[in-house]
């Protein structure tokens, strides 16, 4: 296991035993807050798991936003809680979070790490808020990255394996695993073939 994803983990299991106490809607959501603004607290699908967070999704209204958004932490971006209304208001560590989260699940695709793209999609002020972020986000082991400030983007060459998989993906993930293993039995076939020919 990746060392950052173990260091995650670790984090989220106070949080996790800190569930099962969190017994009023109140008190969850307030856990929902703490979890989010942590230190090295990046993965969230087993506390959305817990009895007493589950049940804020169908709990008073006015705790609803607080499931919502901890869904956020666990497979969004920063783009999904910038159009989602209601939520609660992120504290400074918690946005900080939020965009680091974001920058991992943008660096999946090469051509959405312009400069240009990255400060609308973070909704960062400046180059400078940017390249904070970046610095913050590979000291915290999240990504393996260079900031090329001449052709204004950012090469990421490793991302940490710490995005939760939203449970809809599931299923296409198992395909995407299918046809990759139809494809090594397949050349497993061939090489066999070669040898024995």
């Amino acid at each position: 296991m990746d060392p950052t994803q173990q260091k995650a983990l670790n984090a989220l299991e106070s949080f996790i035993l800190l569930s099962s106490s969190a017994s009023s809607p109140r008190a969850a959501a307030d856990l929902v807050k703490q979890a989010t603004s942590a230190p090295n607290t990046y993965v969230f699908a087993e506390l959305l798991q817990t009895k007493n967070i589950a049940a804020l999704k169908t709990g008073p209204p006015e705790y609803v936003p607080h499931h919502t958004l901890l869904e956020i932490f666990a497979w969004g971006t920063w783009a999904d809680y910038s159009s989602t209304p209601n939520l609660p208001p992120l504290s400074e560590a918690q946005a900080h979070k939020l965009r680091q989260l974001s920058l991992l699940s943008l660096s999946t695709s090469p051509s959405t790490l312009t400069y240009t793209h990255l400060l609308t999609a973070l909704s960062l002020p400046s180059i400078r808020a940017l390249e904070d972020l970046v610095i913050s986000t590979i000291y915290a082991g999240l990504i393996v990255a260079t900031l090329n400030t001449q052709s204004q983007r950012v090469d990421v060459s490793s991302v940490s394996p710490l995005r939760d998989l939203h449970p809809s993906r599931i299923s296409q993930l198992i395909t995407t695993l299918d046809t990759w293993n139809g494809r090594c039995v397949s050349v497993l076939d061939d090489l066999e073939n070669q040898i024995k020919d």
